[in-house]
């Protein structure tokens, strides 16, 4: 039986990850592609239901991206969000102005009680959270209140300068603001919905709920997508195109790279040779943790090669500022690693990597902007020694990826460690990477994680809880800014570290995490006073967007 599927067509938005995301949420797969898809393909994929992204054009000016009308004949339930709000107004022959007052941020809405999109949004699912959006608290345990006309009365997020002016013929308006008269609007009958703000993020109230009635209550999903059945799925088509071929795995000791080797290794066994490169741009002691767990004494059935190329990456790297092209650099550089060793190890037919569906997406997706370049998607040479490359967690969200670790039997604390960047420290060390920079860089982080790590469970251990304020990612960078300080009476000239925490419940949008004061202190303190070339120490307080969550 065919995967049911609910397909996103990308505007240019900004949440087109999120709106996947959340769909995937509810057990229904989703994936990304284009708005110029075409009805053809879109027919052939055979969608359950399509949801149309926001975006940063207008619908009416010269740079609109629009899709074909005919879209919305093909019987097949859409949700517009946004800008795919606007456009569905648009195509279907309503009216769409510059917005009086534009809205942006957390905005009061009302909805009508007898839309099916907002079917039961008074009640909160078993598994919903409450989550800090960085603005303030969306308490989604709080009840959902009516106003005196019977409305449900929800915070939710919206952020445009356009609106819809005057729904389509035979849509009804199913949600209002004091600034928006069409916050949503809905043709039943064709299965046609539209929201002008984002149910996505998580700072809008019961926003999941609404996707989940969309994709259950409207396009007859029943949830078949479940990591037991992914992996079970996988290791069965791994096995069928590998044959009695051989594989060469780029195993970084990270969660993807990990999952991937033992995702293939119970496909194939010792067909597979697990290569890890040391570039010289790890954490501190990485290397040596990374064979102590995949290497002959560790506790996988793997072939494992470890290579040391420290001095050939720090040399490809020499005199380069520019990210994205250390990025290109280290991928190619890893490519032609692993070239080397296929040839000393005999043919091999496929390389593994570890792609993940955000890497993907960031890369770009048909005409999307290029957020950035993946050493492992766009930073490919065009010509790779291999017959072909398997990404088998390609189309695979971040916790997706974990969850099917878990599945393989991979031991949680490797499953939940930090997620570490595949070109490293190259890209945590801003302008030009030296073998210097990197052992400051290697320290300062070691310092940081430490301490956090003490802080954490000394916090678990009172309280039985982990604290609030622990961070889903931290570690340390290098900014390229150097400056004057004092220490021992001695005048110094040296480099500002930066820390980064950030919480996030999926990496596509994160908060600064609110660290307690007293912690940060002590790890200032300490890389101040044992890491050599440091003399000062800044915390990066900036959200996803606008910033990443690495520095570059």
């Amino acid at each position: 039986m065919a995967r049911e599927m609910v397909v996103v067509l990308d505007f240019g938005g900004q949440y087109k990850q999120l709106i996947a995301r959340r769909v995937r949420e509810c057990n229904v797969y989703c994936e990304i592609h284009p708005y110029n898809i075409g009805l053809d393909k879109l027919k052939e994929m055979n969608p359950k239901g399509i949801i149309l992204t926001g975006g940063p054009n207008s619908v009416y000016g010269d740079q609109a991206v629009l899709c074909e009308k005919e879209l919305y004949e093909l019987g097949i339930p859409v949700l517009g969000i946004c800008y795919g709000a606007q456009l569905t107004a648009f195509l279907n022959g309503g009216e769409v102005k510059t917005a009086p007052l534009s809205e942006y941020g957390k905005t009061e809405t009302f909805l009508k009680t007898d839309s099916v999109l907002f079917a039961d949004i008074d009640t909160k699912d078993a598994g919903e959270t409450t989550l800090l959006d960085g603005y303030g608290m969306v308490d989604t345990d709080a009840p959902v209140l009516k106003n005196d006309k019977g409305e449900f009365v929800v915070s939710t997020w919206m952020s445009h300068t356009d609106y819809i002016a005057k729904a389509p013929e035979g849509f009804a308006i199913s949600a209002y603001t004091a600034n928006c008269p069409v916050a949503a609007m809905e043709n039943a009958d064709r299965k046609i919905y539209a929201v002008q703000f984002h149910p996505e993020v998580m700072h809008s109230q019961r926003g999941t709920k609404m996707l989940r009635n969309f994709v259950y209550k409207v396009c007859g999903c029943t949830g078949d997508w479940k990591m037991s059945d992914f992996v079970e799925r996988s290791i069965a088509e791994i096995r069928e195109k590998v044959g009695d071929g051989r594989a060469l795995c780029a195993l970084s000791g990270g969660v993807d790279s990990s999952v991937a080797a033992v995702l293939m290794s119970k496909a194939i066994g010792k067909q597979l040779t697990c290569v890890f490169v040391d570039h010289g741009l790890l954490r501190k002691n990485e290397g040596d943790e990374v064979e102590a767990v995949f290497g002959p004494n560790g506790a996988y059935d793997l072939n494992f090669i470890r290579v040391n190329a420290q001095d050939r990456f720090y040399e490809a790297l020499k005199g380069v500022e520019e990210p994205e092209k250390k990025r290109k650099i280290i991928g190619e550089m890893f490519i032609r690693v692993f070239e080397e060793e296929a040839k000393k190890i005999g043919a091999v037919d496929f390389l593994v990597q570890g792609t993940i569906y955000p890497d993907v997406v960031e890369s770009g997706i048909g005409e999307g902007a290029v957020i950035k370049s993946h050493h492992n998607v766009g930073g490919l040479p065009d010509y790779v020694d291999f017959k072909e490359i398997i990404e088998p967690l390609r189309m695979l969200f971040k916790d997706e990826v974990r969850a099917s670790g878990l599945e393989l039997g991979i031991p949680e604390h490797l499953v939940f460690r930090q997620p570490f960047p595949g070109p490293g420290l190259g890209i945590r060390i801003i302008g030009e990477v030296t073998a210097e920079k990197v052992r400051i860089v290697q320290d300062a982080d070691a310092i940081y994680r430490e301490e956090i790590g003490k802080a954490a469970a000394a916090y678990k251990e009172e309280n039985g809880k982990n604290p609030e304020w622990l961070p889903a990612q931290y570690f340390a960078a290098l900014t390229n800014m150097r400056s004057v300080g004092v220490m021992g009476d001695f005048r110094t000239y040296d480099y500002a570290v930066a820390l980064r925490a950030v919480n996030t419940s999926d990496f596509m949008t994160a908060d600064a995490t609110n660290i307690p004061w007293e912690i940060l202190q002590t790890v200032m303190n300490r890389i101040i006073n044992e890491v050599k070339g440091v003399n000062r120490v800044m915390y990066d307080l900036t959200s996803k967007p606008p910033g990443t969550i690495e520095m570059e």
